[in-house]
């Protein structure tokens, strides 16, 4: 019951995590079918499905399975270690990774009319939403009735006040690159899944060149993606919306954003 309970409050928590389930156990194995282990993106877990060498191979099974979003069924043979088994028990198992991905969140900041467009599109295309912006006008239920939660602060507090992980899409659409600036530093050493900037090459150019006099380091700003979204000559805020949201439906599902017609 405590691993149901511990992925319950993952899912709660926003946190990814990976059930492994022995889902078949022949012969002489270290534990029985049904056996579960719950691992975390950190790589801490709970429960166990055999402890040493097999139990290691699951654990990097898992945090692959929460990286790319796919479910994976391992087989292990232990009788062999010289050729490679995991043991010398005997036995063969099975064991059922399952990723646990929370639902993924859209932070945008910037509640002008490009974002609130986006904030209309990805609430609509099943996301949580967050929107933040630092002038209370621009940032409130009337203006975006769509958003879950509502951050009146600089960009600079926000990782203070929410959860980021790799389930969150960082969206700027803000006023100006000085804004970015200003404020871009700390969500760069988060762990967020994706970071876009709006406008033009010229301007993320701008963005780039005061980060780096800040003293971010290049690996963290290279993190960005800029100018955002996929080339729609998109031209309204809702063109837009659906230009940025795109991209970040795209690098989610591993997409190629190729067009499908043969």
């Amino acid at each position: 019951m405590m691993i149901y309970q511990a992925t319950a409050s993952a899912l709660a928590q926003g946190e990814a995590a990976a059930l492994c389930t022995i889902v078949s156990a022949k012969g002489s194995t270290p534990r029985h079918a049904g056996s579960k282990m719950l691992v975390y993106s950190d790589g801490h877990f709970i429960g166990t499905v055999g402890g040493g060498e097999v139990e290691q191979r699951v654990i990097k099974e898992a945090l692959a399975g929460i990286a790319d979003r796919k479910p994976r069924l391992l087989v292990y043979h232990m009788v062999d270690p010289e050729n490679g088994d995991p043991g010398v028990c005997g036995g063969t198992m099975e064991v059922f990774v399952e990723p646990i991905i929370p639902q993924p969140t859209v932070l945008v900041i910037g509640g002008g009319h490009v974002g609130k467009s986006v904030v209309q599109l990805a609430h609509w295309l099943g996301f949580r939403v967050v929107v933040s912006d630092d002038r209370e006008d621009l940032c409130n239920p009337s203006v975006h009735p769509d958003a879950d939660e509502h951050l009146v602060m600089p960009m600079s507090e926000i990782i203070h006040h929410i959860d980021i992980n790799r389930s969150t899409n960082i969206i700027l659409t803000t006023r100006g690159s000085s804004v970015d600036v200003e404020g871009l530093a700390p969500l760069l050493e988060s762990s967020a899944g994706y970071i876009g900037v709006i406008g033009s090459r010229r301007r993320w150019e701008s963005t780039r060149k005061g980060l780096l006099e800040k003293g971010v380091q290049e690996d963290s700003i290279n993190r960005v993606h800029s100018p955002i979204g996929l080339e729609l000559e998109a031209e309204t805020p809702e063109e837009i919306a659906v230009s940025i949201l795109a991209e970040v439906i795209m690098l989610q599902n591993h997409g190629s954003g190729k067009i499908m017609k043969a």
